[in-house]
Parts: structure tokens; C-alpha cells; sequence
């Protein structure tokens, strides 16, 4: 492949179509949540966002063209999302949380997948979405041997499957009316019968799909919202505490069976990596635009505008350079991941190193971006007390960079087989 960094025809469509749809609809939606006193009803009030969203194509977008979407290119993702989390962070997680709900799905593609995938193809109201993964507790040794492993379980009953447990982050997990989302990809643990000693607790993985029409079916008590959490930034993204008692799904719904789930999971979880680095640079490209317009404009009472000052000019290059390097190493990931060079763990490599990077870097920009506008910056008309809170999380969800990203590099290079470089010259003659 030339290397060339030149959008394709297609690929600057879809930054121009992200970039309109993030100046009409997303700039204008903090009005509608921001003074809201809640987490509940800041996101119920993003709704029309996301119905606008629907419309215009996002959420059908986030799904295969094998399955019936208009999905494109994981670069184009990138490149969507980066234009949507420059202006407005908290209300765009919400659209691509439901594509992480959906990417189960792409994973698999199964062609009787449609019938679940149905309303997410409408473009019409705002059908959710949920990747149902994480526990109270957390759940970054999930996989190890001789660990509690994850709560949330099922067990085979005849010609269904029985689901219990807790959820807790897992965001869109409750519906905008806190009675399910439209489509939750539940992954758990089979209980049917108890494990062997040498079984690994991956082979026990298995995802469900719950649609809203099966809890409804198993009534009232079949499904609960124990609590919201009250974030820092996201301000108006839904990632409660949920409750599953004993919800009975038919066969039809086991997307993975038991031994397959945990594979699909990490799999999804490689290319929401490449997408939490698009967030990065998105969030570090608002923090030099906001910056740079207070640099050029303030003089702080001196006789010059302070980017004549060589430390602020200092910070604002600093940013500026680690934006580019962060887009250009989110770029090459996404490539990397659908296209090669090399076998999957090397190019699953630079998804993780990605998200790690990106993400680490992410919150030192906006840091200096306050440290180059001084205690103005402290003010909360001014942008920068949203990005640094909104940046904060970047590291530890998602897999946090420490307990799960990092870990994952490092089981690639204890690996016999690793090649280093193979995504950059291809794989090593053997």
C-alpha cells in the first residue's frame, strides 16, 4: 500500500457530513441537558440528538453492510468520531456506545442477526443499543483462573436460558425510559453444569441478546435499575447499575455460545480502542482551538498577545504536536486492524497502543492547555473544565489503560511468536 495520508473522496464525505451534523445538531445539544439536575434526566434529554442522529444515518451507519448498514471503513469511523468529539463529547458517546452494542453483531454476522438488528437499520426514532459487560466490582481479571469471574450468569432450562446478575457502566444499558434499551448484548458466565478443574474460565463466556420485547415478556421484576452514577464528565451519558432476575431468552437469542464470548468481547473491545484514540484527538484538537483563540486574543495587561509569549507558544506546539501524532497513530490502527500487515495480534498491537497513548495523552494536553490560559480557564463558560473532565475518563473505561490495555500488551510481547514491526515492514521471514 502507497503511503498517502490524503483522504479518499469517500472518506472526506464523511468528515464533512460528521462535521455539519456536529455543528447543527451536536453544538446546540448542551443547551438541552446542561442545567438538568440529574445524570437520569440530562440523558433523557438528549433524546432528539440522537433521534437526528438516527435520521441523518449514524446509527445505521455503525453496522455492516453484510448485515443490511451502511457501515464504512474503520479509518472513516475514526475520522466520524473525531469530528463529532471535538464539539461535543457527552451527547456523541451516547450514538457510539450503541455502536459498541452493535459490534458484537458485525463480529459474528450471522444472516438471522437482521430480525434483532431491525430497528437500528429504520433510521427512524432512536432504537438503543448496549455492549452489557461490565460488573460492579470491576472486571479486569475476568479471565483468570482461580478468580470470582463474572457475576452475571446463565443457565440453560429446557429450550431456553435463564439470565441473572449485575451490570454496572455499561452505557445506553437502560433505555431512555430506564425499562431496557432496544437491544443489549449481555455477556456472562454458563453455569448449566460446574466447571472441570482444567477448565479455563473463558470457556464458561458466552453473549446474550436481550431485546426489550423479552424483558417485557418476563414482567416487571425481570429487569431493574439499581442506581445511576453521577459522572464527572459525559455529564449526560446513562451507564447505570442494572439487575437481571431471572430473565428466560430462547435459544435463538445466544449470539455466542459458551467458549465463544470472550474472543467476540476482545474483539469488540479492539475497535472501540482505535475509537477511544479518535475521541483522544478529538478532545485535543477542541483544547488547541480554544487555547490558541485565548493566546492570540488576551495579553494578560502586557504589550503583546500572550502567543508572542515563548512558554505559551511552547505549550500550544506541544499540543498541537501530539495531536497530529495521536491522529496519525489512530489513523494507521484502524487501517492496521481491518487491513494488515501481519497476523491479528500484531495488528490488534497498535489498536490497544492506540487507545493507551491517545488516551494518556489526551489528558496532559488539556492540562497544558489550562497551564497556557492561566486561572481563566478555571472559569466554566470557558471550555476547558468540561474537556479536561470529559478527557479523564479516557484512560480507565473502555478497559482501563493499567488493569486491562497495558496487560494486553504485554501478553503480546511475552508471546513466543511476537514480531514487533510486522504492522510496519510486514511479518518477519520465519
Amino acid at each position: 500500500m502507497p503511503i498517502d495520508f490524503q483522504l479518499s473522496t469517500s472518506e472526506a464525505g464523511t468528515r464533512a457530513a460528521a462535521a455539519a451534523f456536529a455543528e447543527k445538531v451536536l453544538r446546540p445539544s448542551r443547551s438541552l441537558y446542561a442545567k438538568l439536575p440529574t445524570q437520569r434526566e440530562r440523558f433523557q434529554a438528549t433524546r432528539p440528538v440522537y433521534e437526528a442522529a438516527a435520521a441523518s444515518g449514524l446509527v445505521k451507519g455503525q453496522i455492516r453492510p453484510e448485515l443490511g448498514g451502511s457501515g464504512g471503513s474503520l479509518v472513516e469511523a475514526a475520522i466520524l468520531v473525531e469530528e463529532c468529539y471535538t464539539v461535543e463529547p457527552s451527547a456523541s458517546l451516547t450514538v457510539f456506545a450503541t455502536g459498541l452494542g452493535l459490534s458484537p453483531l458485525n463480529i459474528v454476522q450471522k444472516p438471522e442477526l437482521k430480525e434483532f438488528l431491525a430497528p437500528f437499520l429504520s433510521g427512524a426514532g432512536a432504537p438503543l443499543a448496549s455492549l452489557v459487560f461490565s460488573e460492579p466490582g470491576g472486571v479486569a481479571n475476568w479471565l483468570e483462573r482461580g478468580g470470582r469471574g463474572l457475576n452475571t450468569t446463565a443457565r440453560k432450562d429446557g429450550n431456553e436460558w435463564v439470565l441473572n446478575g449485575e451490570k454496572l457502566w455499561a452505557t445506553n444499558s437502560a433505555g431512555w425510559d430506564y425499562k431496557g434499551p432496544d437491544l443489549a448484548c449481555v455477556v456472562c458466565r454458563d453455569v448449566t453444569s460446574p466447571p472441570s478443574d482444567d477448565q479455563e474460565p473463558r470457556d464458561s463466556i458466552m453473549i446474550l441478546l436481550v431485546t426489550r420485547a423479552d424483558l417485557e415478556r418476563n414482567g416487571p421484576d425481570a429487569f431493574q435499575v439499581v442506581g445511576d452514577v453521577e459522572t464527572m464528565g459525559h455529564t449526560s451519558v446513562s451507564g447505570p447499575h442494572i439487575k437481571y432476575t431471572n430473565v428466560r431468552l430462547p435459544l435463538k437469542n445466544v449470539l455466542c455460545a459458551p467458549g465463544d464470548g470472550a474472543a467476540v468481547v476482545n474483539g469488540a473491545f479492539d475497535s472501540s480502542a482505535v475509537l477511544v484514540g479518535a475521541m483522544s484527538v478529538g478532545l485535543m484538537r477542541a483544547a488547541f482551538d480554544a487555547s490558541l483563540a485565548f493566546a492570540r486574543s488576551d495579553d494578560r495587561r502586557g504589550a503583546v498577545p500572550l502567543l508572542e509569549r515563548q512558554a505559551v507558544a511552547d505549550l500550544l506546539s506541544g499540543i498541537k504536536m501530539q495531536t497530529e501524532a495521536c491522529r496519525a497513530l489512530v489513523w494507521k490502527a484502524a487501517y492496521v486492524l481491518e487491513n494488515g500487515p501481519g497476523d491479528y495480534d500484531a495488528r490488534r498491537e497498535l489498536a490497544l497502543a492506540a487507545k493507551v497513548y491517545c488516551s494518556d495523552a489526551a489528558v496532559k494536553a488539556v492540562t497544558e492547555a489550562i497551564n497556557a490560559v492561566g486561572i481563566t480557564a478555571y472559569d466554566n463558560s470557558l471550555p476547558f473544565a468540561g474537556l479536561l473532565t470529559n478527557a479523564m475518563v479516557l484512560p480507565i473505561f473502555d478497559g482501563g489503560n493499567v488493569g486491562i490495555r497495558r496487560r494486553h500488551l504485554q501478553q503480546l510481547m511475552l508471546a513466543p511468536s511476537y514480531d514487533a514491526w510486522a504492522t510496519t515492514f510486514g511479518p518477519s521471514k520465519q
